[in-house]
């Protein structure tokens, strides 16, 4: 049976928010190494897995209103935000809307400001997206996401994130691609009022939410740094997960871990 949400773990409030055309399993990787330091919510984004569907075009604010609801049933009135990909464009605009339930932000491999080439590339793939076999747009993509030792090392693991790109219902993907790809905007208007502390971290190999990307987002935040981790694309969260985990503990357990140091 298909699941919307898992929580999971001890400690401080810890929401994940994956990527476009993904669910909540993007995290099994990473979800057992932060259990020891923090209660993990992990959940569907508004289209994607056994999350209700979107209605009509989809809009930042809809995905605001469903974190609203999943901080409210976790009991939680602040917890610390991950978003990944287009789920930092949501958590990006959630702490900028709801500061009071934001204590620190993480936006990992996510866009801002792009090149206008950038801005063609994605446009293009969003075209693409609506009439293309979603076989061969996942094999794209996740040639696009991952390195070539990891499609080599975890072939199974790879396999399983194509199959969720596969199964993807294609009207509530390309409802959130959209979002995604003309979601230039949202963090960029946000930025100012994004007063909470903030890593932005990405791989130094990822094409679409490239380093300069990163560099750039944390300059825009009154108090962000920027993170980037040489060798990895577009999927630190499956690729090197013991990294991500790292830079959360010492981000959001700075006293941890310097007594532990």
């Amino acid at each position: 049976m298909s699941i919307q949400r898992q929580r999971s773990g001890r400690g401080e409030p810890l929401v994940l928010l994956h990527g476009v055309g993904l669910d909540h399993t993007l995290w099994n990787d990473l979800a057992p190494l932060l259990e020891p330091h923090f209660d993990v919510l992990r959940y569907d984004l508004l289209g994607h897995g056994a999350a209700p569907a979107i209605e009509g075009r989809a809009g930042i604010r809809d995905f605001i209103a469903q974190l609203d609801a999943e901080l409210d049933l976790a009991g939680w009135p602040q917890a610390n935000l991950l978003g990944y990909s287009m789920g930092g464009l949501v958590a990006g605009a959630y702490a900028a809307a709801r500061p009071s339930r934001v204590s620190r932000l993480i936006l990992l491999s996510t866009v801002f400001q792009r090149t206008p080439d950038e801005v063609r590339a994605v446009t293009a793939r969003l075209a693409a997206a609506a009439t293309q076999d979603p076989q061969a747009a996942a094999a794209i993509s996740l040639e696009r996401w991952f390195t070539p030792e990891f499609q080599a090392a975890r072939p199974e693991r790879v396999a399983s994130i194509g199959q969720r790109l596969i199964n993807n219902d294609r009207a509530n993907f390309l409802a959130a691609y959209r979002l995604f790809a003309e979601g230039d905007t949202i963090l960029a208007q946000a930025a100012p009022a994004i007063e909470r502390p903030t890593l932005a971290m990405t791989g130094s190999e990822d094409v679409g939410s490239t380093p300069r990307m990163t560099r750039d987002l944390a300059q825009a935040l009154p108090n962000a740094r920027a993170q980037v981790v040489p060798g990895q694309r577009h999927m630190l969260p499956v690729e090197d997960p013991a990294i991500v985990a790292l830079a959360l503990q010492g981000f959001l357990l700075p006293q941890d871990a310097e007594s532990s140091a």
